[in-house]
């Protein structure tokens, strides 16, 4: 059964990044955070790198950005997993805190230290020009942290702490449906 979550998660973040609605609509963090908390230490890592290649693959853009992007979301997933494992219980704030550290490692790394060094760009204009784009990963993946994480990691959905969160109710009752 997990292989069909993980086969399902990926296609529906292939599927929506090719919706391109903005230059950075990214939900594999959403689906990675959960799947580093409550599986193996190698299955969010593995998630990560697999969809990050598989859309790469399927948009015929193989490269070295490739093996940065997809091997820079795996070390991710690793931390992750290695820092809910010291927790006793994951909350929603705990996958907010991840994905707003995630982004900022994700981008400092694909951005400017990768763009000063592939494309010969200035490391602080490389810099500067990243941070419009880490604002609208940082509120991208928010969202889908909002939204994803508490359907694949239903332990957030019944936590008492959240229950009069309007979205994690509505979340309820989808998952319940």
């Amino acid at each position: 059964m997990a292989i069909v979550k993980y086969a399902l998660s990926i296609l529906f973040c292939n599927a929506y990044r090719f919706l391109r609605i903005i230059p950075n609509n990214d939900p594999i963090m959403g689906c990675m955070l959960p799947f580093s908390r409550k599986d193996k230490w190698w299955q969010g890592a593995l998630f990560a790198f697999l969809t990050m290649v598989s859309f790469d693959f399927i948009t015929m853009k193989i490269g070295i950005w490739t093996a940065v992007t997809a091997s820079t979301y795996a070390c991710l997933g690793l931390l992750f997993y290695l820092i809910y494992k010291k927790l006793k219980k994951v909350k929603l704030k705990h996958y907010l805190g991840s994905g707003i550290a995630g982004v900022l490692i994700f981008d400092f790394v694909t951005g400017p230290i990768m763009s000063s060094w592939l494309f010969g760009i200035g490391f602080a204009a490389a810099f500067i020009g990243q941070i419009p784009f880490t604002i609208m990963h940082l509120l991208t993946v928010s969202g889908f942290i909002l939204i994803l994480t508490p359907l694949l990691d239903r332990a957030v959905v019944s936590n008492p702490a959240l229950e009069d969160s309007a979205v994690l109710n509505r979340i309820k009752f989808w998952v319940r449906a």
